[in-house]
């Protein structure tokens, strides 16, 4: 009981003193939160985080991407780095930080993942401190952080998705991705009352097909979930480039100046950047994280 005591009043003094940071600043808050995740594997997830982080840090923001995906962690991949520790060694406090995370030759900072949110469950209150105040950190180091979570509902899935400022689901055109798709947000907003969620629609043939999705997605919402806004932030289109480019372990960003998904992404990019925060984070990242161990109770 006062461990718990203990880390919701670090919490909020740690909250106080970044608001005062803040105002003796240039204005800048805490870093934005975003969560990119999907009802279904497969469509293509991560390579949009990926992606989507070259195309902010190509408009002036720093990045930093975590990887949530338990089990299938691979960002790293997409950057074509091999990251000798993980979050696990966060966690357990065998390493700091600055010792886990890896840079990009974007600047883009990486925490892989692995097997360390395997059970937000059973995380001792010593391991939530130590994890909240490494995560303190990126304040200073971040204005954007990607999630990049695990696809369906499970628990550590919906933990994250529930906690960030903008939860973006990814969905294709085929019919599984889109009944996962709503599954999620479903449960999302019935289960952890989230009510504001971003659509980008996949390797769409065109423009037309993405908004069909768009429009079966939101009229099943308007139907059976209350009070639930859908936002359409675009589509992203097949391209032979993106295919190339992910066979190749690098960013299509990188491999072409132009191509139809590559446009598409920065397209997003600045979508995401030119939106409010649309759910309830209000705190610092230490907030963040103590509404996903919240969840996780």
């Amino acid at each position: 009981m006062d461990q718990a005591k203990g880390l919701r009043q670090m919490a909020k003094t740690s909250a106080m003193q970044k608001r005062e940071r803040n105002k003796a600043s240039n204005g800048s808050s805490y870093p934005r939160v975003i969560a990119v995740t999907s009802g279904k594997g497969g469509v293509g997830k991560t390579n949009i985080v990926g992606n989507l982080a070259v195309a902010m840090t190509r408009l002036g923001k720093r990045v930093v991407i975590i990887d949530a995906d338990v089990g299938l962690a691979n960002i790293d991949i997409v950057f074509n780095l091999r990251p000798k520790y993980n979050i696990r060694h966060l966690i357990s406090g065998e390493k700091t930080l600055s010792q886990v995370m890896v840079k990009t030759d974007h600047g883009i900072g990486i925490l892989p993942g692995g097997s360390g949110f395997a059970d937000l469950t059973r995380f001792s209150e010593g391991e939530k401190l130590t994890l909240l105040s490494e995560f303190e950190a990126f304040s200073d180091m971040a204005d954007i952080i990607l999630l990049d979570t695990g696809a369906g509902i499970s628990s550590n899935v919906l933990y994250f998705n529930a906690s960030a400022d903008q939860c973006l689901v990814v969905a294709t055109t085929e019919p599984t991705s889109i009944t996962d798709a709503y599954a999620l947000m479903k449960v999302m907003s019935q289960g952890y009352g989230i009510k504001h969620f971003k659509l980008v629609v996949n390797m769409a043939d065109n423009r037309t097909g993405a908004k069909k999705v768009y429009g079966s997605l939101s009229n099943a919402m308007d139907k059976f979930l209350k009070n639930v806004v859908l936002e359409y932030c675009g589509h992203i289109p097949f391209d032979p480039a993106l295919q190339k480019a992910v066979r190749n372990r690098s960013i299509l960003m990188d491999t072409v100046k132009h191509s139809p998904a590559a446009d598409a992404v920065s397209d997003l990019a600045k979508t995401l950047l030119n939106d409010s925060r649309t759910n309830q984070n209000q705190g610092n990242l230490t907030f963040f994280m103590n509404r996903v161990f919240a969840a996780a109770q």
